[in-house]
């Protein structure tokens, strides 16, 4: 009794096993997920591999059909003692009574279960056959249903993209959305190395390593003087000749190296500097490698960003071109804060090697972004390696390209505009702390004020371009409101309200992004296809000075007044600290003042006549 037990309890085990192993197999889920992943030439494989399946399930199904045959007539004939009845009743196998009768009818269930099995195998290989054997339309319902089901979800995604997602309307079917972001990390590596040069290299050469700040003014401001040539830089690249038939990516390649030796080299030329050396004029030695140092990462990051937006201007519709270009410098506003807030948690215990090591993966992560950015972008055109085809010089470039409207009216717009609102750069946080007596947490909270107010005005300028406002007019909103952040700021003094300055610091940020998007639309209208390069380098080569030599004078004015106020030169006790502050923030609104009266015959006349662009700005993710 105990052995014909353990049979039992064995021939039940087996039962579940094989009821669960089949329940197992989900023949929805296959087909779904065949349907959803597999193309055509995959799925005459999945067909052979289907019909092996199919026989080898079968043959299965054979094999246990003998085993149980076998298993029966091998058993003893004798009957089992327990009533039949009571053996029913108490076998989940049809009241097989017998050794013989169990292993009959768990041979006979097994069989059935491989059988199902096999059945399903079918249905997929019909399934991966459908296309092959009906010229690609498959008729099964299930299949008809997800086909129909993932075509309106896709529909519905691709109404929902340009709504909701940033930069989703940025994108096109030659330049599609995945693509553009990978393109637009050429920005992050830029404004990572912007962040590293004017915030924490800035900050640590002057406290922590105990250099002049006259001296570290003079290094920071070197990256400025290559500015200029961003104009070159772009015309080289519309005309450069290359064997692999590429005009940008050898700007975009050299000028990522140049930012690699750059920052390769630059904390070891500090240490230099600081008089850390051990060798007798060390310190002379350190002084020219990191006057080198800075000047290569200027170099290469004014080559990288002239290049790489041109070649983004290249890849891009020209119903798209300025969202496009629009969409990188927002990643480059992204890349200097998340940048920022890299270096702070890594350097928040200064020691020499540690920033050895965040500035060399600086150049490491530089190379790493660039050569991911430029992956299959560009494609190469052997035609123009052609000797046969004549260049045009620059002058004969520029020439044509100042008769299409009047660039030189913008970029003097530019230039004041940038100027203006650049100068209170180094500014806002000293005046807060200084002037306002705010902590250093409240002051350091007006960096995220002014981003948050750039990136509102980006929100804003996607709607009102959208709309149909003009980009000029656009630019001359910005202005305005930029006035009247200014007048927000001298007045927050006068009124002890930090709230005051807070909002004026936000409208800064408002009016500074209407700016720049307006101005930047406003360039591209007059770029064609053949001087991409010369229209965006001019644009960022008075953009790019215009910033230095604004950071600069604000800086020199404001301790000129200071020290000239301080020792009583303008007057009785007028205040020291706020008379350096005020003149500069009158300055940067008089500035304002004279960038509205160059740009107000582009805002009333338009770009010399030419038709003013309706497209959208690709910015309909931000907030406002």
């Amino acid at each position: 009794m105990s052995g014909m037990s353990r049979q039992r309890q064995l021939a039940e085990l087996w039962l579940t096993r094989a009821r669960e192993l089949a329940r197992s197999v989900d023949v929805e889920a296959v087909r779904q997920r065949l349907e959803q992943t597999l193309d055509e030439r995959h799925r005459e494989t999945l067909a052979d591999l289907g019909r092996k399946g199919d026989a080898t399930v079968r043959r299965l199904a054979s094999q246990a059909d003998a085993f149980a045959k076998k298993l029966q007539s091998g058993q003893s004939a004798a009957a089992d003692e327990t009533p039949g009845k009571e053996a029913g009743s108490s076998l989940p196998l049809g009241g097989a009574s017998s050794v013989g009768e169990v292993a009959k009818v768990l041979g006979d269930r097994l069989n059935g279960t491989l059988t199902r099995w096999a059945d399903k195998a079918n249905d997929v290989a019909a399934i991966v056959q459908g296309p092959a054997a009906h010229g690609g339309d498959i008729s099964d319902p299930l299949v008809d249903g997800v086909r129909k089901a993932g075509t309106s979800v896709a529909q519905q995604w691709q109404t929902l993209a340009p709504k909701y997602l940033p930069f989703a309307d940025a994108a096109s079917d030659d330049l599609p959305l995945n693509r553009l972001l990978r393109l637009s990390l050429f920005q992050i590596s830029v404004g990572m190395a912007m962040v590293l040069l004017t915030g924490t290299l800035n900050r640590v050469m002057v406290v922590e390593m105990g250099m002049p700040t006259w001296l570290v003014a003079a290094m920071v401001s070197l990256p400025v003087l290559f500015a200029p040539f961003r104009v070159l830089i772009g015309f080289k690249s519309d005309t450069y000749r290359s064997f692999l038939g590429w005009r940008r990516v050898p700007f975009i390649w050299m000028g990522s190296l140049a930012q690699f030796g750059g920052f390769a080299l630059m904390p070891f030329a500090l240490f230099l500097m600081s008089g850390d050396g051990r060798v007798v004029g060390s310190e002379f030695a350190g002084y020219l490698g990191a006057a080198l140092a800075f000047l290569l990462v200027g170099i290469g990051l004014h080559t990288t960003q002239t290049a790489g937006l041109a070649l983004a201007t290249d890849l891009a519709p020209e119903s798209s071109r300025p969202r496009v270009v629009a969409l990188l410098y927002v990643m480059l506003l992204v890349g200097m804060i998340g940048s920022s807030l890299l270096f702070g948690v890594l350097l928040d215990d200064f020691t020499q090697i540690k920033l050895i090591q965040v500035v060399q993966g600086a150049a490491l992560a530089t190379m790493f972004l660039n050569v991911i950015a430029l992956w299959k972008q560009e494609v190469r055109d052997t035609a123009r390696t052609d000797p046969r085809v004549a260049q045009p010089t620059f002058r004969e470039t520029w020439d044509a390209f100042y008769e299409k409207g009047q660039p030189l009216r913008l970029l003097i717009a530019v230039g004041l505009g940038t100027m203006a609102f650049s100068m209170q750069d180094v500014l806002l946080e000293p005046y807060g702390g200084q002037i306002l007596h705010l902590s250093v947490s409240s002051t350091t909270v007006l960096t995220a004020l002014l981003a948050l107010g750039t990136l509102a005005g980006f929100g804003l300028a996607s709607k009102v371009l959208d709309q149909g406002l003009e980009a000029c007019r656009l630019s001359t909103v910005g202005v305005v409101v930029g006035v009247a952040a200014f007048v927000l700021v001298l007045f927050a003094s006068p009124l002890s309200s930090p709230w005051v300055f807070r909002v004026g610091t936000v409208l800064i940020g408002l009016g500074g992004g209407l700016f720049a998007v307006g101005m930047l639309t406003a360039a591209m209208a007059l770029a064609d296809d053949g001087d991409a390069g010369l229209a965006l380098g001019a644009w960022g080569a008075v953009q790019a000075t215009a910033v230095g030599v604004g950071t600069l004078l604000g800086g020199g004015i404001r301790d000129l007044v200071s020290a000239l106020a301080g020792i009583g030169t303008l007057g009785p006790n007028p205040g020291a600290s706020y008379a350096g502050y005020g003149v500069v923030y009158v300055l940067e609104v008089l500035l304002l003042l004279a960038t509205l009266a160059v740009l107000f015959p582009l805002a009333r006349d338009g770009l010399g006549g030419r038709k003013r662009s309706r497209d959208r700005f690709g910015l309909t993710g931000f907030p406002g």
